[in-house]
């Protein structure tokens, strides 16, 4: 059924392959903790059942993030059983658990993107490739899901924007600047000396692809060069100063989210809390007759 269900995320309901790879996790980790505990689906208390095993997955440490998923990997699961005739579970049966308000992302400020930025070695074919995608991060606010896998051909480089397929098969189409586009050509040009095993835009010297743990580890070692807390920097920290920097200048927030790729306004409705946070700290800090707290 795990396997018919996974072919049913990707075709029908067109989720991306690390989406559907985190709900066949949770759904096995359901079924071996339903194993140990001999849940049964003719029982009458399934959902206090089910409740047991979200509260069991809270007692872990998991985030709120992490449980929330948890919540959808069995709510589908449940309502494709049930769209194939097994009405034993109903999504009815995961009940909504009370989590935490979600946390602000973590972001840097401007002058710490400067010093990320100016890490890599200028002088070497490597560091022209990272500061290359580095640029390219803080100009797009892609995933680095979406720029492990970007293609040679989805950048057009003339007309200075990407072309994007994101979550759910979704294209997009990103602009980018000045800055980014010389660091592209510079690489560009560095790219075309190597042999070439794969159509990626960002290659290793070798012509391979990039994995994500590779940009994951180069963030983190540009990061450290830079004096940015380790806790403080990972690929998706630089998406999120992509967002709250263009809302500190004056972008919409529409434009902000098509850019972003989110489906719901309300997921890019977070960083009007950074900035809103932020406008009260220059208030308190600069206003004669404010009073911080």
């Amino acid at each position: 059924m795990l396997k018919d269900f996974k072919g049913y995320l990707i075709s029908e309901r067109g989720l991306s392959a690390n989406t559907v790879q985190s709900y066949i996790s949770d759904l096995n980790q359901f079924i071996q903790w339903a194993s140990q505990h001999r849940f049964s689906t003719a029982s009458s208390k399934n959902r206090e059942r089910i409740n047991e095993f979200i509260l069991y997955q809270q007692s872990l440490d998991k985030t709120n993030r992490t449980i929330a998923r948890m919540n959808s990997s069995l709510r589908h699961f449940f309502l494709y059983l049930n769209l194939e005739g097994d009405q034993s579970l109903r999504p009815e049966d995961v009940t909504q658990i009370k989590i935490n308000p979600r946390a602000l992302p973590k972001y840097l400020n401007e002058d710490q993107v400067d010093r990320l930025l100016s890490a890599p070695s200028a002088d070497t074919p490597r560091g022209i490739r990272d500061r290359a995608w580095l640029e390219l991060l803080y100009a797009s606010g892609l995933r680095i899901s979406e720029l492990s896998h970007l293609p040679l051909n989805s950048l057009f480089i003339d007309e200075g924007f990407l072309k994007v397929m994101g979550k759910g098969k979704k294209e997009r189409l990103i602009p980018f600047g000045d800055s980014a586009e010389l660091w592209l050509r510079r690489w560009l040009i560095q790219r075309s000396l190597i042999e070439a095993k794969s159509s990626a835009l960002f290659i290793s010297l070798k012509g391979k692809t990039l994995t994500r743990q590779q940009f994951w580890r180069l963030i983190k070692k540009y990061g450290a060069m830079s004096d940015i807390p380790s806790d403080r920097i990972s690929p998706h920290v630089l998406r999120h100063a992509f967002a709250s920097h263009l809302l500190d200048h004056g972008a919409d927030l529409r434009s902000v989210q098509t850019m972003l790729g989110h489906t719901n306004i309300s997921t890019t409705q977070i960083y009007t809390h950074i900035h809103t946070s932020r406008l009260k700290a220059i208030y308190h800090s600069l206003h004669p007759r404010s009073e911080p707290g």
